[in-house]
């Protein structure tokens, strides 16, 4: 053997010794079910189905206490639980999450962020089933007579950053003529209408309805008929993992499971599933 065929032995016998010390970092479990996709799911740290998420935004995900509780919290609860594993939450930026990368560099299992299903997202990243219907609202202080984007004309609209929101209120600026300010999260452009530092606020209905019930002094004037459904994801060709959260997320919709998370943090039952 010559010395440079040598050289790339050893570098290919080191190669292979990292891929499998990274690979017995993992945890192969037992599926269980009809995964559809075959095969067995792979979690990136041992005991723990880790969630990629952005706090706060309630009442789908933040901290009470020391926890971090919501409805997509407990709704992978219940993918975990049949994977006999525990649930952990990895906080991170939402732009990270909905570009895909996020799940691609190994941060977590799924992502679970009240993330819209859309086709950019699609070409990143997989979704299951929806499980939550949304539209688009326009959060501003009560009173101001602001309840569409025509009376935001020469005023400053408040968008999340990499949210379907910015999407839309993008897609409409030139029409309108408004500014708009970007937030890194959902309490920053909330805390900013009511502060009045912008005019207004678009997001997700459910998020500023809930920040309505403990804020008296803001309102929701208008929504917008964006017929959104949120997706779990996970990395592009997980499909094991996929069908999993598939399974479990039709059992949960067909067993009352889901309703009863619904009604725990809506107080009322879903329209549809």
């Amino acid at each position: 053997m010559s010395r440079r065929s040598l050289r790339s032995a050893l570098v290919l016998s080191a190669a292979l010794a990292v891929a499998a010390t990274a690979a017995g970092c993992a945890e192969e479990v037992n599926t269980g079910g009809d995964t559809q996709a075959g095969g067995e799911i792979t979690l990136k740290e041992e005991g723990f189905l880790t969630t990629c998420t952005h706090l706060p935004y309630s009442p789908f995900q933040f901290t009470e206490g020391d926890q971090t509780v919501g409805f997509d919290v407990d709704l992978v609860n219940l993918v975990a639980e049949n994977l006999g594993v525990k649930q952990k939450i990895f906080d991170t930026p939402f732009e990270g999450i909905q570009s895909g990368e996020s799940l691609n560099t190994g941060q977590c299992d799924v992502a679970a962020a009240a993330m819209t299903i859309n086709p950019t997202r699609q070409a990143v990243m997989d979704f299951s089933v929806g499980y939550f219907d949304a539209n688009q609202a326009l959060l501003v202080k009560k009173g101001s007579g602001i309840d569409s984007l025509e009376k935001l004309r020469g005023k400053k609209l408040g968008v999340q950053q990499g949210t379907t929101g910015e999407t839309y209120a993008t897609e409409n600026k030139d029409k309108y003529g408004y500014e708009i300010v970007q937030f890194e999260d959902l309490a920053l452009e909330q805390s900013a209408v009511k502060t009045g530092q912008i005019d207004a606020g678009i997001n997700d209905n459910s998020v500023h309805y809930d920040f309505v019930k403990t804020n008296p002094d803001v309102e929701v004037t208008t929504e917008f008929k964006t017929g959104e459904q949120y997706g779990v994801a996970v990395r592009k060709g997980n499909g094991a993992l996929l069908a999993k959260v598939n399974e479990v997320i039709t059992a949960a919709k067909a067993d009352g499971r889901y309703d009863s998370i619904y009604q725990k943090w809506f107080n009322k039952l879903p329209e549809s599933k």
